[in-house]
């Protein structure tokens, strides 16, 4: 069955590459045969992580800052020096912001709608000529959305924008997926549960709160790398090339 999953010969971009999901979804690529270019705002985090996922294959990190669509079309244009195709796009940049409700303020929303949200739309409206020069019947082009859990349930723990900008992303991709499906392009969103990266390194670096944390996952457990990695490669690779406008959800159950 490896030839089905194998993304040997394809050319992937994973925003927000260089940690947390973005990097075990980028190494994963690496290892199934990908060439794998990584975009960050931090342009040394980007290129030491770069560096370190070289062992497994070419990965190539661009600098980006997608908090404005502006640093969206710098990023079309900077790719330019390393490919005119683009056979999967990871959408998964994102932040979160917590406070108290009585205390949340407007630039919570503003900051994280825009990151989580419009970033998403423009890359994806800026990539649009390399996805479409790399799609065919035979073989669709990928948009895997990073979406949430928190974006399906609702157990906000005081984010009050990041759910429903994750729910603006699944509802997004829907609707992306249903346009872009007669030009060969498939859209489709992973909707994390726990896993660890820095948002949620205040949980899984406390014994005690990730003990707490883990019974309301019915596995009692958090999600691991290679799991993160396998879902994204099955739905980069001809696996998922009869897939589009569905919102996955990897939570051990959380969801239930």
């Amino acid at each position: 069955m490896q030839q089905y999953f194998s993304l040997k010969g394809r050319t992937a971009l994973v925003t927000g590459g260089s940690r947390g999901i973005g990097k075990m979804i980028a190494q994963g690529f690496l290892e199934a045969g990908a060439r794998v270019i990584i975009c960050s705002r931090k342009k040394d985090e980007c290129e030491a992580t770069a560096a370190e996922l070289g062992q497994y294959g070419e990965c190539i990190a661009v600098s980006a800052d997608l908090s404005s669509e502006e640093g969206a079309k710098a990023l079309f244009a900077d790719l330019q020096a390393h490919t005119q195709h683009l056979d999967i796009l990871v959408n998964n940049a994102g932040t979160s912001w917590g406070a108290k409700l009585e205390d949340f303020p407007v630039k919570g929303w503003e900051k994280v709608m825009q990151l989580n949200v419009t970033s998403v739309f423009s890359c994806i409206q800026q990539l649009l000529p390399m996805l479409r020069k790399a799609g065919n019947a035979e073989s669709p082009a990928r948009v895997i959305n990073i979406g949430s859990v928190a974006g399906i349930s609702a157990f906000g723990e005081e984010a009050y924008s990041y759910g429903p900008s994750k729910a603006a992303v699944h509802q997004l991709s829907r609707m992306l997926a249903k346009e872009l499906v007669g030009e060969h392009i498939n859209v489709n969103v992973i909707a994390p549960g726990r896993f660890p990266s820095k948002m949620t390194s205040h949980i899984h670096t406390d014994p005690e709160a990730l003990a707490e944390d883990c019974r309301h996952i019915p596995m009692k457990r958090w999600g691991r790398e290679e799991e993160m990695s396998a879902l994204a490669i099955m739905l980069a690779s001809t696996a998922g090339a009869y897939m589009t406008g569905n919102i996955i959800p990897i939570d051990g159950g959380f969801t239930l």
